[in-house]
């Protein structure tokens, strides 16, 4: 998989190189690939940017910045950006079972005044 175009930004907020960046993200990638099997996925995707910004941000504390260049963390935006994303899924989801469950109840009604 190619790397994403995300990268780059994510490398100058976190104050890290890109290439080292590149490096994060083949690992993350890498072991995002042993837990899912398959690299076409959403769930690969997700464990491998989640996997990538962890690894980030503890390469960021790892190289001593001055206090004065505090830099923001990211993972608590990219994982809220997911889960806002997820939230239009789930109320299809559930509106569909509301009108499954009364399709049957109402089946099942006719059904007894047959």
């Amino acid at each position: 998989m190619k790397a994403p175009k995300l990268l780059p930004w994510i490398a100058r907020k976190a104050g890290i190189g890109d290439e080292l960046a590149l490096k994060l993200w083949r690992r993350a990638a890498g072991e995002s690939e042993e837990l899912v099997g398959c690299c076409d996925t959403a769930d690969y995707y997700r464990l491998a940017m989640e996997r990538f910004i962890d690894l980030v941000e503890a390469e960021s504390e790892a190289h001593h910045v001055p206090q004065a260049l505090e830099i923001p963390r990211i993972g608590w935006l990219w994982r809220h950006q997911n889960r806002m994303s997820q939230l239009g899924l789930l109320a299809a989801r559930n509106t569909c079972r509301f009108w499954q469950t009364s399709w049957q109840n109402y089946l099942a009604a006719q059904k007894r005044a047959a």
